[in-house]
């Protein structure tokens, strides 16, 4: 393997790290839910505004996270994003009030989306088509790593320690993994590549966001991950909290079993870009290829609504698992449409628009499960969560259908996908 080839590997993996640190981050909050409500005194509809404060901060960042990406460039932009979340994290660790929990949360999720916006310009430059789905997927499952390993380490931490002590744990880490990206990040290119650059002029990014703005395949793509990853914010921020509050479970048993729903969602992460990937092999476009894997995943997501019957612990949780599994398998394929369909030099800005949608989605069920499960029903929360993936992959096709007629992206006037110019750039 060339040198060129180990790095995008070497990239690759450290986008994992940082993608696990991403989540244990985000995750310790809802994981100690219940002990830091009761140590600072916070109701039910306090703790929804703290996952909408961090959600709308998400949300506003991830426009503005993108922008920075495609300006700065990968390894500067991505440092700047670790580090500030990292510090806001540790700074969970000294709140004294549900206000000062909020501030600080807030301020993680400015940082947060850059992670994402990162990682897709990443693999947009480093992979060919046939690869995107699978290097998407593996770094991608460091969101599920990080879930999974949260409620072992965050309870034990909090159990042996005390609940501030996961924060600034999990915040240090961001910090020393700065030093690992600053290394590996290739910081200068060969001498032809930098004769070819000094000749040719870089693209102009002027106007990208106005053409973006009026590109309405970009607005079905954020509409279809508006409407789905509801469904993942909710079994990350309150499905620890269900298991809880609903079945009686302590945080023990919490972190000794809720781990395994995030499993499935790594399964899911890593298994989506393969079967795409197996389709594009057989001959199937890539974009076709990844929408046929997300169809798939959106007929197998409402069996969530089974959890309704108040089955025992054991069905309860594979019910959960097969719902996280088909929408990290929808959610991969999603992300690596949008990096078959648009080229690298704006891919981060689109990016951020889409996480932008994500984010929004999130925002607004938040307040809505926050409404519901004060009034005492995580029932009709489950049943909503289960219409949601058939409306988005409705989107998601139509996206399809605009693209092609849309200048801003590599898809031909016949609908064909521009994978092969994508691979020779690549």
């Amino acid at each position: 393997m060339s040198g060129a080839g180990r790095t995008k590997w070497v990239l690759l993996g450290l986008l994992f790290c940082s993608t696990v640190i991403n989540y244990l981050d985000r995750q310790a909050l809802s994981i100690l839910a219940t002990t830091i409500q009761a140590d600072l005194r916070m109701s039910d509809i306090e703790y929804a505004r703290v996952v909408q404060v961090f959600l709308f901060a998400y949300a506003a960042a991830y426009v503005m996270a993108g922008r920075i990406t495609d300006w700065l460039g990968a390894r500067v932009a991505l440092i700047l994003f670790v580090g500030w979340w990292s510090l806001a994290n540790i700074a969970t660790g000294f709140v004294r009030t549900p206000l000062q929990l909020g501030a600080a949360r807030f301020a993680l999720g400015l940082g947060e989306p850059g992670n994402y916006t990162v990682g897709t310009k990443v693999v947009s430059e480093q992979f060919p088509p046939r690869q995107r789905g699978l290097a998407l997927g593996l770094y991608t499952a460091g969101a599920m790593i990080g879930a999974t390993i949260a409620p072992p380490l965050i309870g034990g931490l909090a159990l042996t320690y005390g609940w501030r002590s996961a924060f600034w744990v999990t915040g240090i880490a961001g910090l020393l993994w700065i030093i690992g990206w600053w290394w590996a990040y290739p910081r200068e290119k060969s001498q032809a590549a930098g004769d070819a650059a000094a000749t040719a002029p870089p693209p102009s990014m002027k106007g990208v966001w106005g053409k973006l703005a009026r590109d309405r395949a970009v607005w079905a793509l954020v509409g279809s991950r508006m409407v789905a990853d509801p469904v993942w914010y909710f079994y990350l921020f309150w499905f620890p909290k269900y298991l809880g509050d609903a079945r009686g479970m302590s945080l023990a048993a919490v972190a000794s079993l809720a781990w395994v729903v995030y499993v499935a969602a790594d399964i899911g992460s890593v298994g989506g870009g393969v079967i795409s990937g197996q389709l594009v092999r057989r001959g199937i476009t890539p974009v076709r290829s990844r929408l046929l894997t997300m169809t798939g995943a959106a007929m197998l997501a409402p069996v969530g609504i089974f959890i309704t019957l108040h089955p025992g612990l054991p069905l309860l949780l594979t019910l959960a698992c097969v719902v996280t599994f088909a929408h990290l398998v929808y959610q991969i394929n999603l992300t690596t449409m949008v990096v078959d369909i648009f080229p690298s030099r704006y891919i981060a800005s689109v990016a951020g628009l889409i996480g932008c949608g994500s984010a929004l989605g999130g925002m607004l069920s938040a307040q809505v499960v926050g409404m519901l499960v004060a009034g005492g029903s995580f029932d009709r929360t489950f049943v909503l969560m289960a219409f949601l993936h058939p409306v988005a992959v409705g989107l998601a096709w139509l996206a399809l259908k605009l693209a092609r007629r849309s200048p801003m992206s590599l898809l031909s006037s016949d609908g064909s996908d521009g994978g092969d110019q994508a691979t020779a750039s690549a």
